[in-house]
């Protein structure tokens, strides 16, 4: 145990002795996962646990729409949890639990970074109110074996959309595969690709989803969905803004390029197996010059409707520890956002050649983000924005809206939102 954990246990003794001694303080942590995440977390704060007799650290494991649409409206009625793992990292920020009064802000700042920002209310709050657990960034998954099997080299360094699209089709067609391509049905997944087609995001009237780089991309995209290239029922197969990712087909080996993100990995460790070779590869580039992924993932936050400020304060700040921290990421197999452990390289635990190197693929690609994209990623209103975008590109793909129609619409719908919020 490092001397940090020793003064975090402390801490927490001082709280604990505040309470009745035979009381027992349960804290309920709200928690989703695209792996192993909840259970990695449960088991580590065991020892949380152990060190501080009489807490109860109950991990609610939940589906990933609960922690999208429930949580919002439970920390709105104050019944919350005290504490989750969430994505919608600047959104809830009204709802945070503030631990700066309760850790050392000194460790804070030089671990994480930048990364605090994501989850500030905005210019002048310098608050600390999440642990960066699961740094992810969005990019291509190829199955390398129908490319083999077609005979096609991969496009290499500097392809562009253009390229991957030509050559997904070609294997496809050679090997008999469904669908040459898709893109998860997100509005976090597409804004990549638009980047890289010219959207600014964050125009100098504000944020915008309606620019010409992301018409230009939405063009780009409903044309492909109407020649077969982008496997359809991604993106028409549902309604509203509803989440749906394109692993499944991949998995089957019924795509050729799939556009998620490393959050994936272990998925398709576990799922693919030996039935076919897959890896990852850059990001595309566009028209526009960018060859960028979008960084994301999830942090851990405590809510300030808790009964137990300075023990959720100390619960984070113990899995903010640079050995714990690298513990989890090693375990969970997520790229570091900790500044400490992702300079000494982490040593993930049992997995294979190939999700290694797609690890550090991943990896490779976060310096080459384009500012747009990190920016995006922290505004507190892009859950709004990629609502808006999946709503009105899926209309457009099955024929409700025309392109033009549904830029118009994503501008209206940008507008309102941003006034509501306002």
């Amino acid at each position: 145990m490092t001397p940090k954990i020793l003064k975090t246990t402390a801490l927490t003794a001082g709280v604990l002795a505040l309470a009745a001694p035979a009381m027992a303080q349960e804290l309920r942590f709200m928690c989703s996962t695209d792996g192993n995440e909840c259970e990695v977390y449960e088991d580590i704060l065991t020892r949380f646990e152990a060190a501080n007799p009489g807490v109860d650290v109950v991990v609610d494991v939940v589906p990933y729409q609960a922690i999208l649409e429930n949580l919002p409206v439970q920390l709105a009625a104050g019944n919350g949890p005290d504490l989750a793992k969430v994505t919608d990292l600047g959104g809830l920020n009204e709802y945070y639990l503030d631990l700066a009064p309760h850790v050392d802000r000194g460790y804070w700042e030089e671990s994480f970074g930048d990364f605090l920002t994501w989850y500030r209310g905005g210019d002048g709050d310098e608050g600390i109110y999440g642990l960066h657990t699961q740094l992810t960034i969005t990019g291509p998954f190829v199955n390398a074996t129908l490319f083999e099997q077609a005979g096609v080299e991969m496009p290499g360094d500097g392809a562009t959309w253009e390229d991957w699209a030509a050559a997904a089709r070609q294997v496809a067609e050679a090997t008999g595969t469904p669908f040459p391509m898709a893109i998860d049905r997100s509005g976090h997944r597409v804004a990549g690709p638009a980047i890289s087609y010219g959207a600014a995001l964050n125009g100098p009237d504000g944020p915008t989803l309606s620019d010409d780089g992301f018409t230009a991309f939405v063009e780009q995209f409903v044309a492909w969905h109407e020649d077969g290239t982008m496997a359809r029922d991604v993106w028409a197969g549902q309604g509203g803004a509803t989440y749906q990712d394109g692993a499944q087909e991949f998995i089957n080996g019924e795509l050729v390029f799939l556009y998620s993100g490393s959050w994936q990995i272990g998925r398709m460790e576990e799922s693919v197996g030996d039935f076919f070779d897959w890896q990852v590869v850059d990001s595309p580039c566009g028209p526009a010059g960018a060859c960028s992924g979008v960084p994301g993932g999830s942090g851990i936050v405590g809510f300030n409707d808790t009964e137990h400020p300075e023990l959720v304060a100390a619960l984070i700040d113990f899995l903010a520890d640079e050995e714990v921290y690298a513990e989890a990421t090693a375990r969970t197999r997520n790229l570091p956002a900790h500044l400490g452990v992702a300079s000494a390289g982490v040593d993930y635990e049992g997995v294979s050649e190939g999700a290694a190197g797609a690890l550090n693929g991943f990896a490779a690609a976060l310096p080459d983000v384009d500012p747009a994209a990190f920016w995006y990623q922290g505004y507190a209103g892009n859950r709004a924005m990629f609502g808006i975008t999946v709503e009105r590109v899926s209309q457009a793909i099955v024929g409700e809206l025309t392109v033009d129609e549904a830029v118009a619409r994503m501008e209206e719908d940008l507008a309102a939102a941003m006034a509501e919020s306002q």
